[in-house]
């Protein structure tokens, strides 16, 4: 990414001051005691530069995280107003502002009632209950969990599937169940953090390769299949390549057909995330696989979490029936962890019918078509804006560059000022001058509801002055056929 230098430049005057009067504050309040110190003999439980961070620049804009709603996470939400006494505690009011959704993971519109899933999962809430309360190897399988193992391995094209209580759990208990010391992991720079956190905990060796660069990861698998293990430089007992179907901070779907090609040529296992392109893209929204024309066994093992497209929560893992066998046995997220609630797993089993066409109508089809519809328009009048913005085409999620760090809450207050709820985010989720507003689009919002966004957040962005590229200028031809078919209209 190529930022701008009249955008860096204060971005880096911004934080050099933030940092300087944030020490000079610090040492001043140290002899005054106004900072906390440890007990005498102990050790700072927190880092200093993420203790400093938070005090001197989290908590002054902390109104614009963490916001609590008050109602179901659909198009529009009602977002419970606080208010802060001493800059420090934020406190709940009881006044709500109702608000256009452009944060939740709704990317096909399950999160809300429906008419096919919601009195499925009622029925089910009232024969099963509200929780499994025990893990899966104990009393916690039900016939919906392997009911809805069987349907979405078959959706995504697989031989067997296990499904997890948690999303994040899928990716951090599976990899080091996978792979362990003599293995070699090898990361886009860019993957989620529970990919990370599994990854660190295998007691793998872990390469990274530059974000959706095929080209690198072919230098980096070349290197290491030469020089082996570090000290011994015996062979590899395995590789993993390790990537994501969308880039949850970014948008970009990844280049899969690419990056099969090269794990195929260095014998290297292939780990597909799919947690925001399952569901949303594909003829039939089974994935990148089903975009790109991948044959799903070039891949070894598919992830997906059913928090997103399908309004529910918990993971999956597809693969071959050993492979699944295996972390039948192996795997803390199914041996410790609790169930998925049977619940929840009916709302995922309901939203799959919709989708293939179970439900006896083609709501399925049209709700993948209205996904990609929305995104592809919203994404094209902000960049007529002149915003920075990143993604793909077809991905329902797409960020707003902010850069300099007083845009981040500028932005978030004053479009929920205006009655839009956006996600603004920094560091660390983001590198600390790469801030961004991720907006995500859902099937469900109506034209109206994106044109009174797109309305407000230009209003934002000239307040913020976020318009960094010149809107694009029509030519006198393309000026005088606009004006011609005005008048015919």
């Amino acid at each position: 990414m190529k930022i701008p230098y009249y955008v860096i430049l204060p971005s880096y005057f911004a934080y050099a001051l933030g940092f300087i009067f944030g020490h000079l504050r610090d040492f001043v309040s140290f002899f005054r005691n106004h900072v906390d110190k440890p007990p005498k003999g102990y050790a700072p439980l927190c880092r200093d530069f993420e203790d400093f961070y938070t005090r001197r620049m989290y908590r002054r804009i902390q109104d614009c995280f963490n916001r609590p709603i008050a109602s179901a996470p659909n198009t529009w939400i009602d977002v419970i107003e606080r208010v802060s006494h001493d800059n420090v505690t934020l406190v709940r009011t009881k006044n709500t502002r109702r608000c256009i959704n452009l944060g939740s993971y709704n990317y096909l519109g399950f999160a809300a009632q429906d008419e096919y899933c919601t009195p499925r999962v009622i029925e089910c809430l009232e024969k099963f209950g509200a929780s499994a309360c025990a893990s899966r190897v104990e009393c916690g399988t039900s016939v919906l969990h392997e009911e809805l193992e069987r349907v979405i391995a078959k959706f995504v094209g697989k031989p067997a599937a296990m499904v997890y209580g948690m999303g994040y759990a899928t990716n951090s208990t599976t990899l080091p169940a996978l792979i362990g010391k003599g293995g070699l992991i090898i990361s886009d720079m860019l993957n989620h953090s529970s990919i990370v956190a599994g990854a660190r905990s295998s007691g793998a060796k872990v390469a990274v390769f530059q974000h959706n660069s095929p080209s690198h990861l072919e230098q980096v698998l070349r290197k290491s299949i030469a020089e082996g293990q570090p000290r011994t430089h015996r062979p590899w007992k395995k590789i993993v390549v390790v990537v994501e179907g969308i880039y949850s901070m970014e948008g970009e779907i990844c280049r899969l057909r690419e990056i099969v090609a090269l794990t195929k040529r260095y014998k290297a296992y292939l780990y597909l995330d799919e947690a925001h392109s399952i569901g949303v893209i594909g003829k039939t929204g089974r994935g990148l696989c089903e975009l790109q024309g991948i044959d799903t066994e070039d891949v070894s093992v598919m992830m997906g979490t059913f928090t997103k497209s399908f309004g529910s929560c918990g993971g999956y893992i597809a693969g071959s029936e050993d492979l699944v066998k295996y972390l039948r046995y192996v795997s803390p997220g199914h041996l410790y962890a609790t169930a998925m609630s049977p619940p929840a797993v009916q709302q995922v089993l309901s939203a799959l019918k919709v989708l293939m066409g179970e439900d006896g109508t083609d709501r399925g089809m049209k709700k993948l078509a209205a996904v990609r519809e929305n995104s592809n328009f919203f994404r094209e009048e902000l960049q007529k804006m002149g915003c920075e913005v990143l993604g793909d085409e077809d991905s329902p999620i797409m960020p707003i560059m902010l850069y300099i760090p007083a845009t981040i809450p500028a932005f978030s207050r004053e479009c929920l000022a205006r009655n839009v709820a956006v996600v603004s985010v920094g560091f660390p989720a983001t590198p600390v001058f790469l801030g961004r507003a991720r907006i995500c689009i859902s099937a469900a919002h109506t034209k109206e509801d994106l044109n009174q966004a797109l309305k407000v957040i230009g209003e934002v962005c000239d307040i913020c002055q976020l318009k960094y590229y010149p809107p694009p200028q029509l030519s006198w031809k393309e000026k005088a056929r606009l004006k011609e078919k005005e008048k015919n209209l």
